[in-house]
């Protein structure tokens, strides 16, 4: 699932080719809005928050999640896409390009008053103007008996994180993931590292946890079990973690350097 600073980016490449442009064309492929045709609308600006986008078009907003595999691509006009037809869902066009969401998680149109329904529940946001990082430590010390990693993960805390800044951020802070939230020392260290990580990497593709951008070398434990320890050389471990069965993660810890 594409973590904040990738949806982030996203949202930033549509902001700047959409915004003060009017749709000559707006094709909404979900069977509960495909009647919905935004042509003549001009889009005032397309923002994140955590890991939504929204695209205020007129009185409208476009709201989409990315989820596991959705993504939104940016072509001049009668460039092929890269995907096919039949995995768009929603296709937006100006004089100067199309924009084209594809197997988008979550898509819906909902009038611009209507935005909090959909993401006021929701933590303060990491990369978002308003961050406040005093709210998001608050929010992790509410459920002091939860793991630290599941925690870290909920996007009513903070909004943002994904599985690969949890996984690095509890080795970087050297307690394990199945730490309860009451055992982490300085609730507001941790936080204000989340805050660091994400907007390092929020201009760039390469992410990177370790500042090594090259294949191989981006991050500490996250997708390395097996491997040496790049602290101590002992075998990164790994298992699931999540608040229920339907949200089991893969998690990745040192042994030593973690307690």
């Amino acid at each position: 699932m594409p973590e904040g600073d990738t949806v982030y980016r996203t949202a930033e490449h549509l902001n700047a080719v959409l915004a003060g442009r009017v749709l000559t064309g707006c094709d909404i492929r979900v069977p509960k809005f495909a009647t919905v045709d935004l042509t003549g609308e001009t889009v005032h600006d397309v923002v994140s928050r955590g890991k939504h986008i929204l695209m205020r078009v007129g009185e409208f907003s476009i709201h989409s999640h990315l989820k596991m595999e959705g993504t939104w691509h940016i072509y001049q006009p009668e460039t092929r896409w890269r995907k096919p037809a039949f995995k768009a869902r929603a296709i937006l066009r100006t004089a100067e390009h199309t924009a084209v969401g594809f197997e988008l998680g979550l898509l819906e149109v909902l009038n611009r008053g209507d935005e909090g329904d959909a993401v006021d529940y929701l933590g303060p946001d990491l990369l978002g103007p308003d961050w406040d990082a005093g709210e998001a430590a608050r929010r992790l010390a509410s459920d002091p008996l939860r793991e630290i990693d599941v925690a870290l993960l909920d996007q009513r805390n903070l909004a943002g994180l994904g599985n690969v800044f949890v996984n690095e951020l509890c080795f970087l802070r050297g307690v394990l993931p199945t730490r309860p939230v009451a055992e982490v020392p300085r609730l507001d260290a941790v936080v204000q590292l989340a805050h660091r990580l994400i907007t390092a990497n929020r201009d760039r593709v390469e992410r990177t946890t370790t500042g090594d951008t090259r294949p191989g070398k981006q991050v500490f434990v996250y997708n390395r079990a097996g491997q040496p320890c790049r602290r101590c050389g002992n075998r990164i471990q790994s298992g699931k973690l999540g608040a229920n069965a339907l949200s089991l993660r893969d998690t990745y810890w040192c042994p030593y350097c973690q307690t």
